[in-house]
């Protein structure tokens, strides 16, 4: 297919490279310049606008910050919907908020662009292997024709329903992964300090009803003190703050998750 990304950051550029690999006919737009080159490089063509990329596309994937970065992208003067023809499918992979993707995706459709929303999980790890898991929302036959794309970048992909539904299960995701690495953190500090070796420990708990992959993956780097970034906090903010906005929209209680969200505004404040 002719495929287009939109954003080519942490995630969106290793995507695109997974797209390169695949065979799908790869075009690329991102406000910085080095970063389209490097896609060049492999393959990719460049596009000076969102616009010029949905003219070149089947299907545009778009892989952006927020839901102001979305909307712009996509609805803005020189985006996505501006340049498509009747047909385009438009995939926002981004992580946004649910009533956003839902009235972007009405918004495409009255211009006759289907859209999904399509948040993903799996960290830079997982865009740069190919094995994403992929939260689908929108219509079931775009669905349908997203097959080929998603195949390239992940190896869970799992349709949800209607508009916006993949992002709220986006947001389920991030309130479930961050307590459970706040729940890690503590766990690894208490094992520390009474002294158990550390490797020993991250085997006896994966045995048991405490594995996840915040303790299998990231378990580890916290007991080496390798605290290298692989997802920015202010985006984890972002998703959490999300998270209990449609919660409180619903009138469901996260308590946990109002702690961690605390715990990283910590965080910030130290400039971390």
């Amino acid at each position: 297919m002719r495929v287009g990304v939109v954003g080519l950051g942490i995630m969106g550029a290793p995507m695109a490279r997974n797209l390169l690999r695949a065979g799908h006919t790869v075009t690329v737009h991102s406000r910085t310049r080095e970063r389209v080159d490097a896609l060049v490089a492999a393959g990719a063509v460049a596009a000076d606008s969102a616009a010029a990329v949905a003219a070149a596309s089947d299907a545009v994937i778009t892989m952006l910050p927020d839901t102001l970065d979305v909307e712009a992208v996509l609805a803005g003067p020189a985006g996505v919907l501006a340049g498509a023809a009747p047909g385009l499918l438009a995939i926002d992979m981004s992580t946004i908020a649910p009533d956003a993707a839902r009235a972007l995706a009405a918004g495409a459709e009255a211009g006759g662009v289907t859209l999904l929303d399509a948040p993903v999980s799996g960290g830079e790890q997982g865009a740069v292997a190919g094995t994403l898991s992929i939260m689908v929302g929108g219509d079931a036959d775009g669905f349908a024709r997203a097959q080929p794309i998603f195949a390239a970048l992940g190896t869970r992909v799992t349709y949800m329903g209607g508009p916006g539904q993949g992002q709220m299960t986006k947001l389920v995701n991030q309130v479930v992964g961050a307590a459970t690495l706040a729940a890690v953190a503590e766990g690894v500090v208490l094992a520390a300090r009474a002294g158990l070796e550390p490797a020993a420990v991250v085997q006896a708990l994966a045995g048991g009803a405490a594995t996840s992959w915040m303790l299998v993956e990231q378990a580890p780097r916290m007991q080496r003190r390798d605290f290298a970034p692989g997802f920015m906090v202010r985006l984890q903010q972002k998703d959490l703050r999300l998270a209990l906005a449609a919660a409180a929209a619903l009138g469901v209680a996260l308590p946990t998750t109002a702690l961690v969200h605390q715990l990283f505004a910590a965080v910030e404040a130290h400039g971390g």
